[in-house]
């Protein structure tokens, strides 16, 4: 799977892929009076709003991407009605050509394990008959109980063509609080990027491994130091726009041959319309341009921060 990823940046030159986490305070007042009108103030509307708000991002920018990341929580919080959207979601960015980033962050031991991997990336068997019950491309996984909660996932990701991104060093600013602990002379992101590179290296595709890593763009330095330990781990970079990640900041999370990363961008692409320097130029109704024009804007930065590093 992680061929296709690389295969897809290089056809369309942009190594982001967009964060479908839709807060319903993101979506424009006419997608929810629609949606409410259909269905009420009720977790449904809630569902039918996002999922029309993701449409929308989604049609504006499919062809300059190769990825989006859709993340759970922003679905799960309404409901059954929430996870429909989710996996409308999903299937629509198949049907767009896109892939598609879990970001379940799941995490467990033995068959429950197994059972969060076959539902996200994998197949389940009912009498005679296969499903893929969500069919993401890749999710994130927690390593936090070990090897048992992580070996279920790769197993699935044999089995099925699949991918995922191991949560190594996190942009949030408490990840310190552990991930920087030290254990045997080393701080535990450390010793998880090891993982990470060990565990990949039974599931290679040109060059780079199924097993990715989580590594956020707020701690460039640990970023380099990372990127060294894991030369052939493809990183999904959170951080970028709105945690206060630059482009500058991330320049060495790719290697020499301009691959070996992706970066993540959500709230500043989807309620682009909101923000400086767009808000003054579109609103609830152009919503989807703004995103668009603010996923170009994200390209040229990274695109410019890689020649100023030649």
């Amino acid at each position: 799977m992680i061929g296709k990823l690389i295969k897809k940046i290089q056809k369309t030159g942009a190594p982001i892929c967009v964060g479908l986490d839709p807060n319903l305070s993101f979506v424009p007042e006419g997608i929810k009076k629609r949606a409410f009108d259909e269905l009420g103030e009720t977790p449904e509307g809630a569902g039918k709003a996002i999922f029309e708000f993701n449409k929308g991002i989604v049609d504006a920018t499919y062809d300059l991407i190769p990825a989006v990341k859709p993340q759970i929580a922003m679905y799960e919080q309404f409901g059954i009605p929430g996870l429909k959207a989710f996996k409308d979601t999903v299937d629509y960015c198949h049907e767009k050509g896109l892939l598609v980033i879990g970001d379940i962050k799941r995490g467990d031991i033995g068959n429950t394990s197994a059972s969060y991997a076959k539902a996200h990336i994998g197949e389940i068997e009912i009498g005679s008959r296969k499903f893929s019950p969500f069919n993401e491309n890749f999710c994130t996984v927690n390593p936090y109980l070990g090897s048992d909660g992580v070996e279920p996932f790769i197993n699935v990701c044999k089995e099925s063509d699949r991918g995922i991104f191991v949560l190594v060093k996190t942009s949030n600013k408490s990840s310190g609080e552990l991930q920087d602990r030290e254990t045997d002379g080393k701080p535990v992101y450390e010793v998880m990027a090891e993982y990470v590179d060990k565990w990949g290296s039974s599931s290679m595709e040109d060059g780079y491994s199924n097993v990715g890593a989580v590594v956020g763009a707020t701690y460039p330095e640990i970023g380099r130091a990372l990127r060294k330990l894991m030369p052939h781990t493809y990183i999904l970079v959170p951080g970028y726009g709105a945690q206060g990640g630059t482009a500058e900041d991330i320049r060495d999370y790719f290697n020499k041959d301009g691959l070996g990363a992706i970066v993540n961008s959500s709230r500043g692409i989807i309620a682009a319309y909101t923000k400086e320097p767009y808000k003054d130029r579109f609103d609830g109704e152009t919503y989807a341009d703004a995103a668009r024009e603010a996923v170009v804007d994200m390209i040229e930065d990274l695109r410019d921060s890689s020649l100023r590093s030649e």
